[in-house]
């Protein structure tokens, strides 16, 4: 029997087209549709002069390697992020206390982030945190866990894949400048037809990328007018464990085999980043 719990209310709304939401927050949108690329990952649910709600699918792995599948649903006012979306929250795997739990932690969190952009950070605040949840909820005894949680502290890996990349030259300019900008180093990686960009640093300076990454005109369509970019996705964002230096620089790499792009991925200490994303795209 699947539970539902929600946070607050959420509103009836009709099929409506959801103009009145600021152009910061239809970004945030666009760039959560980039993030959460699978299918059945992201939907917009509806839209309306009253606001738009998002639905956003997710696992956690347990401690015992069974999966909790999470269905959490948010409902952004027309005011918002001035004012906190209204969140839902579902799941299979989970009692009615143990959603309330979520409820109520993803809700304190939405006060941290008033005003700014917040949904991909609730997102991974559930999915770094669900299991420390679980096992205070059922007892201290069974998998016990450490008062620490993941943070975002650190730093951060997260690889982008590109669909295709009509004006090079530009293209790679802007990218090596925003990467300077937000302080990212990392690697834009061409073989063949695939077009990666691995990026490391703060996982704040990753959402400021995504941003101008989906926002600013940065290539060409096919009549060679400039055009934002909408065919990125987000292969994976992992937090670099401490013991592993970060990359030093942000460079440009051609690689002439499968093979030699997997030894890079060996050579940084990520060739499970390779095995577990890349190679399904390849």
């Amino acid at each position: 029997m699947q539970i539902f719990m929600t946070l607050h209310r959420i509103g009836d709304m009709d099929g409506g087209s959801g103009d009145c939401m600021s152009e910061a927050v239809l970004e945030e949108i666009s760039v959560l549709s980039a993030i959460y690329c699978e299918p059945g990952e992201f939907e917009v649910l509806s839209r309306s002069e009253s606001g738009i709600t998002v639905m956003i699918q997710t696992s956690v792995q347990q401690l015992t390697e069974s999966e909790i599948r999470l269905r959490l649903i948010f409902d952004l006012p027309v005011t918002y992020p001035s004012t906190l979306p209204n969140v839902s929250v579902s799941s299979e795997e989970l009692t009615r206390v143990q959603c309330k739990e979520l409820r109520d932690k993803l809700l304190g969190q939405a006060g941290q982030h008033l005003s700014e952009p917040m949904i991909h950070d609730l997102v991974l605040w559930a999915q770094q945190n669900l299991n420390t949840l679980i096992g205070d909820s059922i007892s201290d005894e069974n998998h016990p866990l450490s008062a620490g949680t993941m943070t975002d502290e650190g730093t951060w890996t997260m690889l982008l894949h590109l669909d295709h990349m009509r004006a090079k030259d530009r293209y790679i300019r802007t990218v090596e400048k925003w990467t300077s900008d937000l302080n990212l180093t990392g690697k834009l990686m061409f073989m063949g037809k695939i077009i990666l960009i691995l990026l490391q640093g703060d996982r704040s300076s990753f959402r400021e990328y995504l941003v101008l990454n989906k926002s600013c005109k940065v290539d060409v369509d096919s009549s060679g007018k400039k055009c934002k970019e909408k065919m990125i996705s987000v292969l994976c964002e992992v937090k670099l464990p401490q013991v592993q230096k970060r990359l030093s620089t942000f460079e440009i790499k051609v690689y002439p085999s499968v093979s030699e792009l997997e030894r890079e991925f060996e050579a940084t200490g990520l060739s499970f980043v390779f095995t577990d994303y890349v190679q399904g795209i390849l």
